[in-house]
């Protein structure tokens, strides 16, 4: 597709996310909408990054302009908008956001009535509409069919309820000291209310957002300075969230980085342990280190794997019917909860797991060890399909053979081949990984 991507439509506001492209993509999903309109009401929120307002704006333009009612709510988290969409008994549900990316970027995800993130037949479709004229032009409001905005300030309390809801109301964080990096992003606000209340004594870092620092050497993607803080103040925890607040870095009290598998590990044994966990499996995606699955298998829990992004871990859970499932990256999707990656959400079922177990979070938070893994990108001339060059089914055969996972795989964007070796032999791993780069530069740069 041309405009969207693994996560809605996403990149550099003003170039590729102009208020031209915003308004016609929302014409476009608004007349998608109408086909299973109900309400007639559209949720729209947002990050807070400044193109947000003039994106915000043109959306709202747009919706309106094929006769939808807009609900505005303001700098909100990705997680909140999926359960308020639903919550409103809004038709559908738009976060303009960019996520990790820097705040140039910014981005447009769209969900169902349900909360869900749209899958990619039905991207597809309002993408066809976006590029249709007539049909643009056929479904333009008038008169008093046009639709109208309101903004609605109180619905944070409701996402707060909600969060809340996820702990064991018999449980109290009175007594834990937390730190929370929020990125100075759409969890600003939410987050330190939400541990606040719950009696946790919290130090908030990084929440002054001002349209420009969100995600600037902080929240998830740089962690090391909350790790820092947590070791000064002498806290118990912490917790690095991203810009829309859907991805999570937990720290424990020594200040060491939990790493994003071991993570889903621990969480996936909470809830085992807790007979909360569906089918006794868990969703994780091709990235995930093995060491993951090997542990999980330990316990009796199935691994399923899919690709990458966490639209498509759900995609899964919901098939297989499991409640729990992320990508190592952080995004952690506890469904009895949230229909997407919510932070919060995990963070909440982080603490109960040692507030139950009573230990420190450095005893409970690395209960494996990760396999060497190395990954590699090689600059190509061509993109030959890998089953075709000669020697690359067997070389791969005889990796898993000596239990070598292999993950390789053309970049969708870039003249690159992406490869990816683990193993638990980390001098094998590297031998094995430079035959095969020099197999594969020959035959795609020859």
């Amino acid at each position: 597709m041309e405009l969207f991507g693994t996560d809605g439509v996403r990149g550099m506001a003003g170039e590729k996310i102009t208020a031209e492209v915003a308004l016609r993509l929302a014409m476009a999903a608004g007349i998608y909408f109408r086909k299973t309109a109900i309400t007639n009401k559209i949720l729209v929120g947002k990050d807070t990054r400044k193109s947000g307002y003039m994106i915000e704006n043109a959306i709202i333009s747009g919706l309106a302009a094929v006769g939808y009612d807009v609900r505005q709510i303001g700098p909100m988290p990705t997680p909140a908008i999926a359960f308020l969409t639903e919550d409103l008994r809004c038709d559908a549900g738009i976060m303009i956001s960019a996520s990790h990316n820097e705040y140039q970027d910014n981005g447009i995800k769209f969900f169902d009535k349900r909360g869900n993130k749209l899958n990619e037949k039905i991207e597809a479709e309002i993408e066809a509409i976006y590029f249709d004229d007539e049909k643009i032009a056929a479904n333009q409001a008038k008169f008093m069919s046009i639709g109208q905005t309101k903004r609605i300030d109180d619905v944070i309390g409701r996402y707060i309820v909600h969060i809340k809801n996820s702990l064991p109301k018999s449980m109290t964080l009175h007594g834990l000291r937390v730190v929370l990096d929020v990125a100075n992003g759409a969890a600003y606000k939410v987050a330190p209310t939400v541990f606040t209340e719950l009696g946790a004594d919290v130090i908030t870092l990084n929440n002054e957002p001002d349209g420009r620092n969100i995600n600037e050497a902080c929240g998830a993607l740089h962690p090391d300075r909350l790790g820092e803080e947590v070791r000064r103040l002498r806290a118990d925890i912490g917790f690095a969230f991203d810009g829309d607040a859907d991805r999570i870095v937990v720290v424990d009290e020594k200040g060491n980085i939990t790493d994003g598998d071991k993570l889903l590990g621990v969480l996936a044994t909470h809830l085992k342990q807790k007979n909360q966990l569906s089918n006794n499996g868990v969703v994780a995606t091709v990235m995930s280190n093995q060491a993951l699955e090997d542990y999980l298998e330990a316990q009796s829990i199935k691994l399923y794997r899919c690709s990458v992004g966490d639209k498509h871990v759900l995609e899964v859970m919901q098939k297989e019917g499991l409640n729990f499932g992320g990508e190592q990256s952080g995004h952690v999707i506890l469904s009895d909860y949230a229909k997407t990656g919510d932070a919060l959400a995990a963070a909440l079922q982080v603490v109960a797991f040692i507030l139950r177990k009573g230990l420190k979070a450095s005893e409970l938070l690395n209960p494996f060890e990760l396999y060497p893994q190395i990954l590699e990108n090689i600059k190509i001339k061509k993109k030959i399909p890998l089953k075709k060059i000669e020697g690359y089914d067997e070389f791969i055969k005889n990796l898993e053979a000596e239990n070598i996972r292999s993950l390789i795989r053309y970049s969708g964007t870039e003249n690159l081949l992406r490869v990816l070796l683990e193993g638990k032999d980390n001098s094998l791993v590297q031998k094995r990984m430079n035959e095969i780069l020099e197999l594969l530069s020959k035959k795609l740069n020859g």
